[in-house]
């Protein structure tokens, strides 16, 4: 995350810079202390800005830049950084861009804390009548009339950079007299919002590849493209053919349908002739069941008239001897006694 903050001096800018370097774990880099830094360390740039600074001059965009470029090279710039007093005009900021273009790198985001001028004032001169009703001491800085002169100075020199960011759309403008809580707050909603539409800035290295693989990448897209048109008429040939495979057998179906139906047919018609002749059956074995007793009973019958008759027969057939025997009996009985 590379950021700028800007605003007039009292906007709160400080207070938001260490939240932010508390959150994306990034470096704040102030000016005035990398200008300090690179004279302490004695490196070329800050030697060189030494004798400037004691010479009373002001130090040039060049060398306020060089000492920028040595600091992000640092091993605690590399997940980023919030540029404070940097840039104040617009040439700096066209500087700025350069270095960070020669080193593949951009700006993610430019954060304008407006406020009001008036209602600065009077913080400044509420904080001072504060200040020494407690008996503490007033910095010469910290006066309504060098904050006046700061603020005319900012709108002379730094206010036209939001126009600048503003035509490159990188400028985020937040309300800074809301209360500290809800500006650091719109900056993470600003600062999100940036994060997930903003792709990573590529190296000129990674440029580089990205374009030599552009037309390999065009020859396979064109490969695969080839490839599923030639998987598409297959697959399409094949559905007609199993289409021609099956039209065959679905007559042959058909076929087999029609004589199933008729066959069936058949069968009812068999089937109904059955049930009207069942009762012609019936009723002969009916009759022929009825007619068993019957001639059981004939049988019977004539076997007992048989038997009856020869017995009649054999009666009457003796009663004549034994009449005739008895009468001469009698009759002998009655010349006995005759005699």
């Amino acid at each position: 995350m590379r950021l700028i903050l800007l605003g007039p001096p009292g906007a709160g800018k400080g207070t938001q810079a260490q939240h932010l370097v508390q959150r994306h774990g990034i470096v704040q880099l102030s000016t005035g202390d990398m200008l300090r830094a690179a004279v302490k360390a004695g490196t070329p740039i800050g030697l060189k800005a030494k004798d400037i600074m004691a010479a009373g001059g002001l130090v040039p965009d060049e060398v306020v830049v060089g000492i920028i470029a040595d600091r992000i090279e640092e091993a605690d710039a590399r997940n980023g950084f919030i540029l404070d007093g940097f840039p104040r005009t617009v040439p700096q900021a066209e500087a700025l861009d350069e270095l960070l273009k020669s080193k593949g790198l951009a700006l993610d985001a430019v954060i304008e804390l407006r406020v009001n001028e008036g209602a600065l004032l009077r913080r400044v001169e509420t904080r001072i009548a504060e200040m020494k009703a407690r008996g503490e001491a007033v910095r010469a800085d910290d006066t309504p009339e060098v904050l006046s002169q700061r603020l005319a100075n900012y709108r002379s020199q730094t206010e036209p950079l939001v126009d600048y960011y503003g035509e490159k759309r990188k400028l985020a403008t937040i309300d800074g007299m809301k209360s500290i809580e809800e500006v650091t707050a719109d900056i993470k909603r600003v600062l999100d919002a940036v994060s997930e539409s903003a792709a990573p800035p590529a190296s000129s290295g990674t440029k580089s590849r990205a374009k030599a693989r552009k037309p390999a990448a065009k020859k396979a897209k064109v490969k695969a493209a080839k490839a599923k048109t030639a998987k598409t008429k297959t697959a399409k040939a094949k559905k007609v053919a199993k289409a021609a495979s099956a039209r065959p057998t679905a007559k042959k179906a058909k076929a087999t349908k029609k004589v199933a139906r008729k066959a069936a047919k058949s069968v009812k018609a068999v089937k109904k002739t059955t049930k009207k002749a069942a009762p012609k059956r019936g009723a002969a074995k009916k009759t022929r069941k009825s007619a068993k007793p019957a001639a059981r009973k004939a049988k019977t019958a004539a076997r007992n008239g048989v038997a009856k008759t020869a017995r009649k027969g054999s009666r009457t057939s003796s009663r004549p001897v034994a009449k005739v025997t008895k009468k001469r009996a009698k009759a002998a009985g009655r010349l006995t006694k005759r005699g």
